[in-house]
């Protein structure tokens, strides 16, 4: 497994990239961000989920350090993804190791961690990645300028995708898992009750929200797991 057959297994994440990448650098071009800064997002961030959610607190004037906060609690699996990856990889040196999990996201994850072979060479991560990551900031900076050329009402109309962005990602996981269901309505009802009473700032009310429903969500399904070996 070389180099190139891992850029060819990352492709399809390439083009899967495409139309989200696209978004994400419109969406920057009107919440504010400049070229340079929304390239600069992808390249030092590459997390399109927490990306996005920056951007909303950007577009909010939240305090960059919760912006960084909130970014962290989203991208918290990662320790998981790249723990569990570790296993499956071939022995290399750390500053290798460190390269790659920069580069790990769901969908390389899924790439790398579903493959058949035992272990995988460090050349094929770095083909999967490398060709994920360039196709992210490329048409993040493709995306921002065809914002440069929308027509102003157009522009201003990007504001409302932003949160039909965040609804297209949440929709099919709740399909998925009634967990999720109840993540998102749990996490909700604290994030508005924590803001519309003015305990906390939109960036704090998030963070604490987000902490609180998988919490009090995941205690809840434990007790009925419990319950239902109790009964059974």
């Amino acid at each position: 497994m070389t180099f190139t057959s891992g850029v060819k297994a990352g492709t399809s994440i390439a083009i899967g990239y495409f139309p989200i990448a696209i978004t994400f650098g419109l969406l920057a071009k009107t919440t504010g961000l400049s070229m340079i800064e929304a390239t600069a997002m992808s390249l030092l961030v590459f997390a399109g989920a927490a990306q996005y959610i920056s951007l909303s607190l950007l577009a909010k004037s939240v305090d960059p350090t919760l912006i960084i906060l909130n970014t962290f609690i989203v991208n918290i699996r990662h320790f998981l993804m790249t723990a569990s990856l570790n296993e499956k990889m071939e022995p290399a040196a750390r500053w290798k190791k460190g390269l790659y999990a920069f580069g790990v996201t769901d969908e390389t994850f899924s790439v790398l961690a579903t493959r058949k072979e035992s272990k995988l060479p460090t050349a094929f991560a770095a083909g999967v990645i490398l060709i994920s990551y360039s196709s992210w900031v490329v048409f993040t900076a493709v995306g921002h300028v065809i914002g440069d050329i929308l027509p102003a009402f157009l522009q201003a109309a990007m504001g409302i995708a932003l949160y039909a962005m965040f609804i297209g990602l949440l929709v099919p996981s709740m399909k998925e898992n009634r967990k999720v269901i109840w993540l998102a309505f749990t996490g909700a009802v604290i994030h508005m009750f924590l803001y519309f009473t003015g305990l906390l700032s939109t960036g704090w009310s998030i963070l604490v929200a987000t902490l609180l429903s998988a919490i009090i969500v995941e205690i809840w399904y434990i007790n009925l797991a419990k319950k239902e070996a109790t009964n059974g």
